[in-house]
C-alpha cells in the first residue's frame, strides 16, 4: 500500500484503486494508464511537478488531463510567479518520495502548492496515480483537492 493510498483511507474518503501491467517501455505512463484502464483521457490527470522562483517554495505541483500539456504561463500566473519551468526530474522524485510515472499528488513527502485543472469539476470522478507505476486512484476532484490542500485553476493547453 502507498502512502497515497494510506491516506485516503485515514482521510475516509470514496474512492477506488485500479492496478494495471505498467509496459516498462512506455513512457507516457498517463496516456498508457487512460488506455491500459479503458479511462477516457480527459478524467486521467497527470501529476506534474514545476519548478518556481521562490526560495521558500521552489518547487509546485500541476495536474492536468493526459490528453493535454500544461500551460507553464497560466501556473505561473495562478501561483503569482513571473515564470516557471519543468522541475528536474530527481529533484521531483526526491520531493515527492515517488518516482517518475508513479508521483502521486497525494501524500507527497513535502507539501507543495497544488493546481489542478479546472476541467476535473467537470466528472464526478478522475483518476490519479496512487504512488507507483500501473496504479490509480479514483475519487472526486473535491476529495482530491482537499487532500492535497490544492485548488482550481485553467492551467491546461491543448
Amino acid at each position: 500500500m502507498t502512502p497515497a493510498v494510506r491516506l485516503a483511507k485515514k482521510a475516509k474518503i470514496a474512492f477506488e484503486i485500479l492496478e494495471y501491467s505498467h509496459d516498462p517501455h512506455c513512457a507516457a505512463y498517463g496516456e498508457e494508464a487512460a488506455n491500459t484502464l479503458g479511462l477516457q483521457p480527459a478524467q486521467v490527470f497527470k501529476t506534474l511537478l514545476v519548478a518556481t522562483d521562490k526560495a521558500h517554495a521552489p518547487l509546485a505541483v500541476a495536474l492536468v488531463p493526459v490528453d493535454h500539456q500544461l500551460n507553464l504561463k497560466a501556473v505561473a500566473k495562478a501561483l503569482g510567479q513571473k515564470k516557471l519551468q519543468m522541475a528536474d526530474p530527481d529533484l521531483a522524485q526526491k520531493s515527492s518520495g515517488y518516482l517518475v510515472g508513479g508521483i502521486s499528488p497525494l501524500a507527497q513527502k513535502k507539501s507543495l502548492p497544488t493546481l489542478i485543472d479546472q476541467s476535473a469539476l467537470a466528472f464526478e470522478k478522475i483518476y490519479v496515480s496512487a504512488g507507483r507505476r500501473g496504479l490509480e486512484i479514483c475519487l472526486s476532484a473535491n476529495d482530491l483537492a482537499q487532500l492535497c490542500r490544492g485548488s482550481f485553476a485553467d492551467i491546461k493547453t491543448l
